[in-house]
């Protein structure tokens, strides 16, 4: 299914006069990489990025509809990547090949489309950096917009350390009565371990973990007045803000702010042991400006000097670097205008919580990007009945036209 899913889109490139090719690298799924050149020679040249692959459509029984048989209802379309990502991408290829088979495209446009997001794009990632695109800019939609009216523009987005920790602390578990005050206790030592490390009881990380924070802009900071306020969000997740005060600085927490997170920890089990061996997956997201490898080393500095002596402590992180891109860029000015004419409605700069490691290459490249996308929260995306609107396809073909013709006036 990923061969033809690639290879479709091979054939529409090609069907509207463009060149494109299979890429594998090392038995990787393959990428879709293409060109469709500009009706008018010395135009910008623009990548356009998505990805053909989906999550696992989960409990069958939970879809009103088959996963992978797309079904209309009520203005959606229900399928399992329905809106990540293939709602989303398919406007920027659809209205290239058209524009391409009319002589009328006003950029050239380079496109990648791969097949290995939805587990880390490790792949493509090499392919940016051994092959650098050589572009003016770049264009990802594989986002939400701020609300079902306000458009979005992502000037950044966090990077991401993670992985397992694990303590031993025996060869086996042994019975509380014969040992208990008197051997090291796996889930005691972890426990410590991850208290050392955890955020103050405002939810902010320790200072080690904001080395390099990158401050918004005042243009970043005045878009998020007109996103959806932090109350609002925190109260429909049914969640609770971390201290008071949190909900009133959603944006600045999520997009400009470090935040750790243990998201696992298992240790024992309900009888009258001493466990040992304890589990936990920690995670940090990183604010843009800072090094994955840096927090990485100072997470697992903290968390081995927590450990007491005599414990077999194993740490295995996994590193993403964050992305920032400066709304005042040419490229992004230029795409503000355009998805204001195309949605009536002048976009929101929003900073992404969540991490896209593609994005950091293309910012090491020096790729002026424009990051966003038509999905909204009610989609669904990961989850049972994944839709997207048939108003977000409209947006999204409205708007990638008019961003081809806004490049096409990129400095060179």
């Amino acid at each position: 299914a990923l061969g033809r899913a690639c290879d479709w889109v091979l054939e529409r490139i090609e069907a509207a006069g463009g060149s494109a090719k299979r890429v594998v690298l090392d038995g990787s799924n393959p990428m879709a990489v293409g060109e469709l050149r500009a009706s008018r020679p010395g135009a910008p040249t623009v990548l356009a990025y998505g990805h053909y692959d989906v999550q696992d459509p989960g409990p069958l029984e939970a879809w009103e509809s088959p996963p992978f048989e797309p079904t209309e209802r009520g203005g959606r379309l229900y399928a399992r990547g329905a809106a990540d990502d293939k709602g989303n991408f398919l406007p920027l290829l659809h209205v290239a090949c058209e524009l391409a088979r009319a002589g009328a495209l006003p950029v050239n446009v380079r496109l990648l489309v791969e097949g290995e997001e939805e587990i880390g794009s490790d792949s493509v990632l090499r392919y940016l950096r051994e092959q650098p695109p050589e572009v003016d800019a770049a264009v990802v939609f594989d986002s939400l917009m701020a609300d079902e009216r306000t458009p979005a523009i992502n000037t950044g987005a966090r990077g991401l350390v993670q992985g397992p920790v694990e303590v031993r602390t025996a060869g086996r578990d042994l019975h509380s009565g014969l040992y208990g005050g008197a051997v090291l206790n796996a889930t005691h030592v972890l426990m410590g371990m991850l208290a050392e490390v955890l955020p103050g009881p405002d939810g902010r990380v320790r200072e080690e973990f904001r080395a390099g924070v990158a401050a918004p802009s005042e243009e970043e900071r005045g878009s998020w007045a007109r996103l959806p306020s932090g109350a609002e969000m925190i109260g429909e997740a049914g969640a609770v803000e971390v201290t008071a005060g949190a909900a009133r600085e959603l944006w600045e927490r999520t997009g400009a702010d470090p935040a750790l997170d243990v998201n696992m920890l298992a240790g024992g089990e309900p009888r009258t042991v001493i466990p040992s061996l304890a589990r936990a997956q920690v995670s940090v997201r990183l604010a843009p400006g800072q090094s994955a490898e840096q927090i990485a080393a100072e997470l697992e500095r903290l968390l081995r000097a927590a450990a007491p002596e005599g414990s077999e402590v194993s740490i295995n992180l996994d590193l993403s670097d964050p992305a920032l891109f400066d709304p005042g860029e040419p490229a992004l000015q230029l795409a503000a205008g355009a998805f204001e004419r195309a949605c009536g409605t002048p976009p929101a700069f929003v900073r992404l919580g969540g991490t896209l490691p593609l994005l950091a290459v293309l910012a090491e490249q020096g790729t002026a990007t424009i990051v966003s996308g038509f999905a909204l929260g009610a989609d669904a995306f990961h989850a049972p009945n994944e839709s997207y609107r048939l108003e977000s396809l409209r947006l999204g073909e409205l708007t990638a036209r008019e961003l081809y013709r806004s490049l096409a006036e990129l400095p060179r």
